[in-house]
């Protein structure tokens, strides 16, 4: 059949939904709430059918979400899960929620945009709106996507009615976070052209608290990259003073609560194992790979990218310099990685420092479990399959190690109990600060 008979034949559908979100995960579950919660009706793509049949049923897999979350989702009637792509002609509007994960090499890996544009290419009709929310370098949606969807046949913008329009609106969720809502999050969106910027910009504002249209595609992927790479830039900043600091016997975490107190001018930022999550170890790569294609380096990003990459390096040494101090060695020590997610209170365990860490401490000859109370077990990852367990916090547990190395301050960890039985603690995240026990403390 021609793509156009298909498009035709795909399009009875169409008025079955006000908007379709293309990956059900921690960008498009919420996403589909705010929009569902504005009385618009959702059509979510997966192409995990696990997924599907549990937010059939009201059941969640995102605990950050809440138990609550999927059940409020689905309970209206406005929410439908599908792993049928051969439906996406059929909402108005189609928002793209996909992974855009580095390459071996921290190349830019954007073959799930371009498989989900190829998806929409096969059945996008007159009329829709894409708008991809996945973040990426300055260009992609005007030079990757726009080609893609063009093989179509329907031109951007056409007159009368018989093209599409596209735009770019990068996601702004930070997992676990529960003072403020997807939807009170201000919306950046940007058209690839003028007519797409505005219908965007309607579209979000049925659901946004407020949306901010800015002049361009490529202002609005700009912008999200210097959001994030803002943040790694920072954390590589007090990474280095921690390090220097350490040497000079002066505690990093009191020079940052002592600087905090001036009202202006400063920002308090972190030190820790290494960089975590999807969002800030990943997309400042995205800038500087684009900016080698044009020819312009960007020695401050990589420069503050090889600090953080340091850190679980630094955090081993100084656990086995800590050991050696107290006359063991670390080959052939038992080590207690605590919390395996990338931050705290959730499950979150993309790119997380601690599936590094634990690699390192192999390499060096010890024997490296991990608790976490949210990760009962790993999974295969792109670049990890641990096939660990979560061991029991328990006093008697404790007693089996010879170092408890902290990673995540989860809040429902015990850190008393640790204090108390724990022989010693490699602290990355001052988790111990202000708890009295017998556990001597060494701060990574």
């Amino acid at each position: 059949m021609p793509a156009r008979m298909r498009r035709k034949a795909a399009g009875k559908g169409t008025g079955a939904c006000d908007v379709g979100v293309i990956g059900l995960g921690y960008v498009g579950l919420p996403l589909c709430k705010a929009f569902t919660d504005a009385g618009r009706r959702v059509l979510g793509f997966d192409i995990d059918p696990k997924k599907i049949a549990m937010l059939a049923k009201g059941k969640g897999y995102l605990k950050h979400l809440g138990p609550k979350f999927a059940r409020e989702l689905v309970a209206d009637g406005r929410f439908e899960g599908t792993t049928d792509f051969d439906r996406l002609s059929e909402p108005d509007a189609l928002l793209i929620c996909v992974p855009t994960p580095l390459g071996k090499h921290r190349e830019p890996d954007l073959s799930y945009i371009e498989n989900t544009g190829r998806a929409i290419a096969r059945v996008l009709r007159p009329g829709q709106l894409v708008v991809l929310e996945s973040t990426t370098y300055p260009g992609t949606t005007r030079d990757v996507l726009k080609p893609i969807l063009d093989t179509s046949g329907l031109k951007l913008g056409a007159l009368g009615g018989m093209g599409y329009q596209l735009a770019f609106s990068p996601e702004r969720e930070d997992p676990g976070r529960t003072d403020i809502a997807t939807a009170a999050i201000p919306k950046l969106v940007g058209g690839v052209d003028a007519a797409s910027g505005k219908r965007a910009a309607e579209l979000y504002r049925g659901a946004f608290a407020q949306v901010v249209h800015v002049a361009s595609a490529e202002v609005a992927e700009a912008a999200k990259i210097l959001e994030n790479t803002y943040r790694a830039v920072n954390i590589a900043l007090v990474n280095e003073l921690k390090v220097l600091l350490t040497e000079m016997g002066v505690d990093v975490w009191d020079v940052i609560d002592a600087a905090k107190t001036k009202p202006f001018g400063f920002q308090a930022f972190y030190p820790g194992p290494g960089l975590g999550g999807h969002c800030i170890p990943i997309d400042p790569y995205y800038l500087t790979w684009k900016a080698r294609e044009v020819g312009m380096p960007t020695r401050f990003i990589e420069l503050a990218g090889e600090i953080n990459h340091a850190m679980p390096r630094y955090v081993v040494d100084r656990t086995a310099r800590a050991l050696s101090d107290r006359g063991a060695a670390l080959s052939g020590a038992r080590v207690l990685v605590v919390g395996l997610a990338y931050k705290p209170d959730i499950d979150d365990v993309r790119e997380s420092p601690s599936f590094e860490l634990i690699e390192l401490l192999r390499e060096r000859g010890a024997k490296a479990d991990y608790h976490d109370p949210h990760v009962k077990q790993t999974h295969a990852m792109r670049k990890y399959d641990l096939k660990m367990r979560s061991v029991a916090l328990t006093p008697k547990t404790l007693a089996k190690y010879d170092c408890v190395l902290i990673s995540t301050a989860h809040s429902a960890i015990d850190w008393p109990m640790i204090a108390r039985h724990a022989k010693l603690v490699v602290d990355t995240r001052n988790a111990m600060c202000g708890i009295k026990g017998k556990a001597p403390v060494v701060r990574a």
